[in-house]
C-alpha cells in the first residue's frame, strides 16, 4: 500500500498551517478533501487557502467545479484516487486535508460505489414534500432510518438529506453503514486531527467569521448571485452562503447574519468532531508551537516507507 497523510477535523481547527508544514518537511502535495472547497468563485466563504498561504505547495482537488454543479461522494473518490496516483507517479507524498468526513472515510476505505443506488422518481417526491411541508419535514425522515447521517447534515442541505434517504429506499441499507463497510485500502494512512478545547474552537470560529467578512465575503456573495447562482445552486447552500439571503433581501441586519453564520458553524463542528471521534486510527495533537514537530514523530515511528525529510 502507498502512503497516504491525511489532516482531519473540524472548521477553523488549523488544519492548513499543518498540512503546509508537513508537505515542505516530506515534500508532500496537498489533496483537499473538503466539499465546498472544490467549487469555482467560492474563496473567502469556504476558507480556501490563498496563494499566500500555500506558500509553493500545490494543491489538488479544489477550485474546479461551477458552483451550480452536483458533485457526488463517489465523483469525488474516483477524481481524488487518480491525482493520489499521480502524485505518487512524481516520488512525491500526498496530504490528504479536509473537514468532510464522508470524503475522506469513503477514499482511505476504498468505499464501492458501483451499486446503482440512484432513482430519481424518489428524489422527485422527496422534493415535493419539502416543498409542501419544509425541509424539516424530509430530515425527520432521514432521521428514522438513518440518525448518523441525519446527524451529520442540516435540514437545509436538502440535497444530502435526500440522497441519504434514496440511497437506504433502493439498497436497504444506510448510507452511513456503506462508507464504513470493509474494504482493503490502497494506502498506508496515517491520521491526525488537531485537539483544540471546544470553547476554544468556537472562539476561532468566531474570529474567523469576522474575518471572513473583513476580506470581502459579503461582495462574494452578491458576486455569485449576480452571475445567475441562487439558492437553487448546489454550492449556495453552504455555511456562509445561504445565510446572506435575508440580509440581501433586507429581512436581516448584517449582526443577525454574522451570528447565524457563526452559530451554524460551531454546530457543523460539533458534527464534524463526533464523525472523526469515532475514528480510532488518528492521532489527537495538542496544538503547540512544536506541534509540526510532534506530527513528524509520529510519522517516524510508523516506518512508511518513501517518505524522506528534506
Amino acid at each position: 500500500m502507498k502512503p497516504l497523510i491525511v489532516i482531519a477535523g473540524p472548521t477553523a481547527s488549523g488544519k492548513t498551517g499543518l498540512s503546509i508544514g508537513l508537505a515542505k518537511a516530506l515534500d508532500g502535495e496537498i489533496v483537499s478533501a473538503d466539499s465546498m472547497q472544490i467549487y469555482k468563485y467560492m474563496n473567502i466563504g469556504t476558507a480556501k487557502p490563498t496563494e499566500e498561504e500555500r506558500e509553493g505547495i500545490p494543491h489538488h482537488m479544489m477550485d474546479f467545479l461551477e458552483p451550480d454543479v452536483s458533485f457526488s461522494v463517489a465523483d469525488y473518490c474516483e477524481m481524488a484516487h487518480r491525482v493520489i496516483e499521480e502524485i505518487h507517479s512524481r516520488g512525491k507524498l500526498p496530504i490528504l486535508v479536509g473537514g468532510t468526513g464522508l470524503y475522506i472515510d469513503s477514499l482511505v476505505n476504498n468505499v464501492d460505489f458501483d451499486v446503482d443506488d440512484e432513482n430519481h422518481e424518489i428524489r422527485k417526491e422527496l422534493e415535493a414534500l419539502a416543498e409542501k411541508e419544509g425541509v424539516e419535514a424530509v430530515h425527520n425522515i432521514l432521521k428514522e432510518i438513518d440518525p448518523e447521517t441525519a446527524e451529520k447534515y442540516h435540514p437545509n442541505n436538502l440535497r444530502r438529506v435526500i440522497r441519504g434517504i434514496e440511497f437506504y429506499r433502493v439498497t436497504g441499507k444506510r448510507i452511513s453503514d456503506h462508507a464504513k463497510e470493509e474494504k482493503i485500502s490502497r494506502y498506508n494512512t496515517v491520521y491526525f486531527c488537531i485537539d483544540w478545547d471546544r470553547e476554544v474552537l468556537y472562539d476561532r470560529i468566531n474570529r474567523r467569521v469576522d474575518l471572513m467578512v473583513d476580506d470581502g465575503l459579503v461582495d462574494e456573495v452578491k458576486y455569485l448571485l449576480s452571475q445567475g447562482y441562487d439558492k437553487s445552486s448546489t454550492a449556495m447552500q453552504g455555511i456562509g452562503y445561504k445565510e446572506f439571503y435575508g440580509y440581501l433581501d433586507g429581512k436581516k441586519t448584517l449582526d443577525e447574519t454574522l451570528d447565524e453564520i457563526k452559530q451554524s458553524s460551531r454546530r457543523y463542528a460539533k458534527r464534524q468532531l463526533t464523525w472523526f471521534r469515532r475514528n480510532k486510527d488518528i492521532h489527537w495533537l495538542v496544538p503547540s508551537s512544536h506541534m509540526l514537530e510532534d506530527a513528524l514523530e509520529i510519522i517516524s515511528a510508523t516506518g512508511i516507507k518513501r517518505i524522506h525529510r528534506k
